[in-house]
């Protein structure tokens, strides 16, 4: 069904006008035989002439506005990736590039643990919600060499030489820090929870990927799949 609407749209985006519309489905006999091209236009419209669908001017201007802005959607949707155009080589941003499309689109929603030290000389690690941030920060910056490192904003910070930890709830995920099973993350869609102990199953539609990069200490990714209703 999905398939015959993109189809639909498709096809009534080639045209400028209704009347363009109308005029592809006439055909020289029909023009031969009633010799008035708006006769001809009417008897499409009415369905009596015509070899394709019978659409009302309503309709036909209702599926060119859905496809032109299905069109821009996807146009707008390009030029926000940060990744896009880039020729990249090391691995965590390639990784980053990998996930950007569906952390952004809602298809997935990727926690990146980082373990490193920050400019002071400190060692921090933390738990990121990857599509938040792409939200609330340029990572063009990122894409182009900034390192990215965990913040006291994030889903939890932790600075190992003042003992600072710092937990916040973010648009995607809830912390639940007292758990019998350590420190998980709820998945505030479609409330699954994600476990962020390595020596446990990471949950239900998550992925745990460890990468290594000799820019950083330690780098983790959950991918955690949204299942959408249907």
């Amino acid at each position: 069904m999905e398939e015959d609407a993109a189809n639909d749209h498709d096809a009534v985006i080639e045209f400028a006008t209704y009347e363009d519309f109308l005029d592809s489905q006439i055909t020289s006999v029909d023009l031969y035989f009633l010799e008035d091209e708006e006769l001809a236009r009417q008897l499409v419209e009415l369905g009596y002439r015509g070899s394709g669908e019978v659409l009302k001017r309503e309709e036909f201007e209702a599926r060119k506005l859905a496809a032109e802005a299905n069109k821009q959607s996807k146009k707008n949707q390009q030029q926000i990736l940060s990744s896009a155009g880039k020729n990249l080589k090391d691995n965590f941003l390639i990784e980053l590039a990998k996930r950007e499309e569906p952390n952004r689109t809602g298809k997935m929603t990727t926690i990146i643990f980082i373990r490193d030290k920050n400019s002071r000389g400190q060692e921090i690690s933390g738990y990121i919600d990857y599509a938040h941030r792409l939200k609330s920060e340029d990572f063009a910056a990122y894409f182009n060499g900034k390192k990215l490192l965990p913040k006291p904003t994030d889903l939890s910070f932790y600075n190992w030489e003042n003992q600072m930890i710092v937990s916040n709830n973010t648009p995607n995920y809830q912390v639940i820090a007292e758990s019998v099973k350590g420190l998980l993350f709820k998945n505030k869609r479609d409330r699954k929870l994600v476990n962020v102990d390595p020596h446990s199953p990471p949950g239900d539609n998550t992925t745990r990927v460890e990468i290594h990069n000799e820019k950083y200490i330690q780098i983790v990714f959950y991918d955690h799949i949204t299942r959408r209703k249907t």
